[in-house]
């Protein structure tokens, strides 16, 4: 008989037929994506909403920086400024505020998650979580080509 045939009967209780499921068809136990607690689901996409306004804003601040920088940059190399280093050093402040605006929201979020998974097991793998890290390895990169003046 199919393990699914013999789930519903014999007065098993809904965990232990989940286990015996698991047991008998090798299916590895993973914690749910969420919460069942719909206090901690609104928590965690509270923390989503707010992760992704940090990469909004961090987004925000690393492309005005470049934008600033080849700009000042365009203007330097018409030799109409005083400090040839200036657009450098405007693109450095800029790019290096984006990053650690889109560092600290992660650490942010992550602690959040940490103390919610403390009262429920739940997977930490969000995608908005993983948009963040690649964002924050694009804005290093970015940081990285200023200051080494690569772009």
């Amino acid at each position: 008989m199919p393990p699914l045939a013999r789930a519903g009967g014999g007065g098993l209780r809904s965990a232990q037929v989940k286990e015996n499921l698991m047991a008998e068809t090798g299916i590895l136990h993973r914690p749910a994506a969420l919460p069942s607690d719909m206090g901690e689901m609104r928590t965690i996409m509270a923390a989503d909403r707010t992760l992704m306004a940090w990469i909004r804003t961090s987004l925000s601040m690393l492309s005005f920086g470049f934008t600033i920088y080849k700009f000042l940059q365009t203007v330097a190399s018409g030799g109409t400024m005083e400090h040839a280093d200036s657009p450098q050093q405007v693109g450095l402040f800029l790019t290096g505020m984006g990053v650690a605006a889109i560092i600290l929201g992660t650490i942010n979020y992550w602690v959040t998650l940490r103390e919610l998974q403390r009262t429920e097991k739940f997977r930490l793998g969000r995608p908005v979580l993983i948009m963040a890290l690649i964002m924050s390895v694009a804005g290093v990169a970015l940081f990285a080509s200023i200051a080494t003046r690569l772009i």
